[in-house]
């Protein structure tokens, strides 16, 4: 259950594929070059339980920094590409990272980073960037053996926090060997048939916690992994049919850009492999996942659950046909729904999900989010915030986000850090930051204003802020659109009613999130 015995049994065998050029990476490949990746965190000073923190977009070499962090015994953070440098900057900071590694292809923003991080040793992939050194001429040297001291590290990856800045979820090291087989394993054997056998195409980006989780379960299992550098939906198609991928892992949006192909584009490429194609991180539209079953064949498995680990719940595409827009029963973890008074509502009824799970987590440098993650009255209840309701067959239908948290084509895009930077420019009296209805993505960013000086409302205004907003934060977690109030809907004490301003653009839909 590792790629070193892979390297030894199938030495071979294509660990991984690049689908758009086709660069292979076979086992033996990729057991000499994470040992080399782990000899180098060694020589840098790097012990068991350290961290480091990876800033790259999807190329050959990112799995195989992971896994040589993965036999160090360290911390691997993947953070998001469509950061700023500030973002980039809390998140190596607040992993506690000792190494940064990013590549030539976002050297500017890592090179503004690095300015941000002194004492942190930076390292490049790719090509040169100023004041890092080469993460490839500087393992190049080193051995291809394993280290003396092998330890089993983990990901710490990040979630949302109270204050719109990301927490990380920061559990403890695996206590067993590397090769030690983990829950994640067993999940994709026993309900997705996933095996050594597999070949799994990997469309989204690698910082997300599915894509890099389960494609490094696909090598554990000595599979073989097909990364895209980056979603097209014409070229997804194409890989399917290229490589014969069996398993796939998908967010919604992806499906309705395949489906938006004309008929004779769409329908040109063999998809008969694929046998497993997994979706989750936003909820998917009824119509849309249907489609996708009368095209692929009832193949689609969609789960809900989080970074946190507290539960799993899990539909097939048979179960889903007779209970359209849930997103399953739970596998992990029981579900109760309970009112805002914590008492659990009837059958039906919406209220906040949480699950009764004896896996505990906790968020970094966060007791005060991880204290309200908790059910008051019972402590092994934990909630990620979400809104939702349970059938008389136990099935789990999701109806809104948490803390208004927006999902835009699978990306979780957190109000609050919006909210702060807009409203620190000197024309904006008031902001409420939503997500509002994008057919292509589910959701899209829109900011409410309440100007200043009311006579300043209007599209100059409302270009002025958006371009301020690009100024200050990536540009995924920016407004495209912004509409004007007198003033927001606010309790004397300052509670804002944002509900009331997003059910103006959400209507009287049975599911506020798509």
């Amino acid at each position: 259950m590792h790629p070193t015995t892979h390297a030894r049994t199938t030495p071979d065998k294509p660990a991984q594929i690049m689908a758009r050029t086709g660069e292979t990476l076979t086992y033996r490949e990729l057991d000499a070059r994470s040992n080399q990746g782990a000899h180098l965190f060694r020589k840098l000073g790097l012990k068991t339980g350290d961290a480091i923190a990876i800033f790259m977009e999807n190329n050959a070499r990112f799995l195989e920094i992971c896994w040589a962090a993965q036999r160090s015994g360290l911390y691997y953070t993947c953070i998001s590409t469509r950061l700023t440098a500030g973002e980039v900057e809390y998140i190596v900071k607040d992993c506690g990272a000792k190494v940064f590694i990013a590549s030539h292809g976002l050297g500017k923003t890592a090179a503004e980073t690095a300015k941000l991080i002194p004492g942190v040793a930076c390292l490049s992939l790719g090509g040169a960037i100023p004041g890092f050194a080469s993460y490839e001429e500087s393992a190049a040297a080193l051995p291809t053996t394993p280290i003396a001291d092998e330890a089993a590290g983990t990901d710490m990856l990040y979630s949302s926090g109270t204050t719109g800045r990301p927490k990380g979820v920061r559990l403890p090291l695996p206590d067993g060997p590397i090769d030690a087989p983990n829950p994640l394993l067993a999940v994709l054997s026993m309900m997705f048939g996933i095996s050594a056998d597999s070949i799994y195409l990997s469309p989204a980006p690698l910082y997300h916690a599915a894509p890099l989780r389960y494609c490094m379960a696909i090598q554990r299992f000595g599979g073989t992994v097909v990364i895209m550098d980056h979603f097209d939906a014409e070229e997804a198609l194409k890989a399917i049919e290229t490589y014969k991928a069996s398993a796939s892992q998908w967010v919604p949006t992806m499906f309705i850009r395949m489906l938006k192909m004309p008929d004779e584009t769409r329908l040109k490429y063999d998809v008969s492999s694929m046998k497993t194609a997994i979706h989750a991180a936003a909820p998917c539209p009824v119509d849309v996942k249907r489609k996708m079953i009368e095209w692929w064949g009832p193949v689609l498995h969609e789960y809900y659950a989080g970074t946190e680990g507290n539960g799993f719940v899990y539909t097939n595409s048979q179960d889903w046909l007779a209970h359209p827009g849930t997103v399953g029963r739970a596998l992990v973890g029981e579900v109760h729904i309970c009112g805002e008074d914590g008492k659990e509502v009837p059958v039906g009824e919406e209220g906040v999900i949480y699950f009764a799970s004896e896996n505990q987590f906790e968020y970094y440098n966060d007791p005060k989010k991880t204290a309200e993650s908790r059910h008051p009255e019972h402590p092994t209840w934990s909630t990620l915030g979400d809104v939702g309701r349970l059938d008389a067959d136990g099935f789990l239908y999701l109806t809104d986000r948490k803390a208004f948290m927006i999902i835009s084509g699978g990306v979780n895009i957190y109000p609050q850090e919006t909210e702060n930077v807009l409203i620190g420019h000197p024309r904006v009296a008031d902001v409420a930051v939503i997500g509002v209805p994008n057919e292509d993505f589910g959701e899209e960013v829109k900011a409410v204003v309440q100007p200043a000086n009311w006579a300043d409302a209007g599209p100059a205004l409302a270009e002025e802020l958006m371009a301020y907003c690009r100024e200050h934060l990536s540009p995924i977690k920016c407004p495209r659109s912004i509409d004007f109030m007198e003033e927001l809907p606010r309790h004397p004490t300052g509670k804002l009613y944002k509900r009331l301003i997003r059910d103006r653009y959400w209507g009287k839909r049975e599911s506020r999130i798509v």
